[in-house]
């Protein structure tokens, strides 16, 4: 069978998706991408500012934030209102990564990755199952990230909001089977965005840095951060994630994982070939 078919729709038209956390990097990328192969597109962004670009280029925006479960159900209303109640995929993307160590990390800073990175997909996603399973399709894609399979020092927070949004969207995937709805997880590695910008200005805002056993570790990681200590390697652009994000779509048979970029894959890989102790110190002395 071949790995991609024609986009699968309800009804008439083009196929619909509505894709989250666009206002740059990969939701950015995908929602342009997407339009331009026929998907009639509805991408979302938390700033009233962040929506001009995307509607310069003919691509419908709704104002969305993850922890305003207000504007979660606003976004949907809206969005059903313009298909005529019908949605054919969801690709839930937008998140942020709070650095820092655990021990450093204030109860509140992790409730509220957990909130946005997990709990606000949950309550998306909730709302438009009903749909597509009215419609007898859909497809719901998850980007995850290789630090939902693999841990990473000075990212506690993160990996545990995307190990949890693994362990949900397996469970979903596997509850949903025979319902005509495909599940299906995308886990980049190091992607080209404003991702780690953006980790920036949540670990300077919940870290007390100077206060902190692992200040040295901390400056170290800041100057990487800000650019200072070399350039970044091994990253690719979001268009990777567009390529595979294409086929968790499309195929017949959508896989349960997507694993995108070679550093990615290769710490997969050594999760599974190395003892546990073994691969825990390797991975412990990355960062």
């Amino acid at each position: 069978m071949a790995e991609t078919s024609a986009p699968p729709k309800a009804g008439n038209g083009a196929p619909s998706i509505l894709i989250t956390g666009c206002s740059t990097g990969i939701g950015a990328y995908c929602a342009r991408a997407l339009k331009a192969e026929g998907w009639q597109v509805f991408a979302t962004v938390r700033r009233e500012e962040d929506r001009a670009g995307l509607e310069a280029d003919g691509i419908e925006t709704h104002i969305m934030d993850y922890t305003q479960h207000d504007t979660i159900a606003a976004l949907v209303k809206a969005v059903l209102e313009k298909t005529g109640g019908r949605l054919d995929a969801l690709f839930n993307n937008g998140a942020y990564g709070q650095a820092g160590a655990v021990e450093d990390l204030p109860t509140e800073a992790l409730r509220l990755q957990l909130e946005t990175n997990v709990i606000g997909w949950h309550d998306l996603t909730r709302r438009i199952i009903p749909v597509m399973r009215r419609q007898g399709h859909g497809r719901i894609v998850q980007c995850s990230s290789i630090l939902g399979i693999v841990p990473y020092r000075w990212r506690g927070a993160y990996n545990a909001s995307k190990f949890a949004l693994e362990g949900l969207t397996l469970t979903m995937r596997m509850e949903l089977a025979g319902t005509g709805i495909e599940v299906s997880l995308i886990e980049p590695g190091p992607i080209e965005s404003r991702f780690m910008a953006n980790a920036l200005v949540h670990i300077e805002r919940h870290i007390d840095i100077k206060g902190s056993v692992h200040a040295a570790e901390y400056d170290r990681q800041l100057r990487r951060l800000k650019g200072t200590s070399g350039p970044a390697t091994g990253k690719l652009g979001p268009e990777a994630v567009h390529a595979v994000l294409k086929k968790a779509l499309t195929a017949p048979r959508p896989k349960a994982h997507y694993i995108v970029t070679t550093p990615a894959r290769q710490g997969a890989l050594l999760k599974k070939l190395l003892p546990a102790d073994l691969f825990y110190r390797f991975i412990g002395r990355l960062g």
